[in-house]
């Protein structure tokens, strides 16, 4: 390289990219890389040529990437749209279950939450959180 060819970071890369791909032609050409340069002694159309073929790759590099990205994309829409249905439906369910509780158990609930402690369905057998019958129902005539 005879002097800095950017001025930015694409620049650089871009400059990188055509130095590498000089060197990798020449290698495949077998010719001296001295031969074929980027200063002002090189030809105008074999620069030309392959500031062209860079450009190719470096579009369809950037067309690859694009379609893995609207991809992913459109899997990452597909996912937040179902969560945010399956949020919708807990909500709803949560809301059900507030309007059919008793409030000593919404009280209860408060209780352990504030506490830290497990829910009551994952409780140790044998401590239920429900209270049992009164026994005046089970101790009826039956029919």
């Amino acid at each position: 390289m005879n002097a800095p060819c950017y001025t930015g970071a694409m620049d650089l890369g871009v400059c990188q990219l055509r130095h590498f791909s000089i060197s990798f032609l020449s290698s495949l050409l077998s010719t001296d890389n001295s031969s074929v340069r980027l200063d002002n002694s090189s030809s105008g159309a074999s620069v030309v040529a392959i500031d062209n073929k860079i450009e190719q790759a470096m579009d369809l590099v950037k067309s690859h990437l694009m379609y893995a990205v609207r991809e992913e994309v459109e899997v990452l829409k597909e996912q937040i749209k179902e969560l945010i249905d399956r949020n919708s439906q807990l909500e709803q369910e949560n809301n059900l279950l507030k309007n059919l509780a008793s409030p000593e158990q919404l009280a209860q609930f408060q209780a352990q939450l504030q506490s830290g402690s497990p829910p009551a369905s994952s409780q140790q057998p044998g401590t239920a959180t429900q209270p049992a019958p009164p026994s005046s129902q089970s101790s009826g005539p039956s029919a």
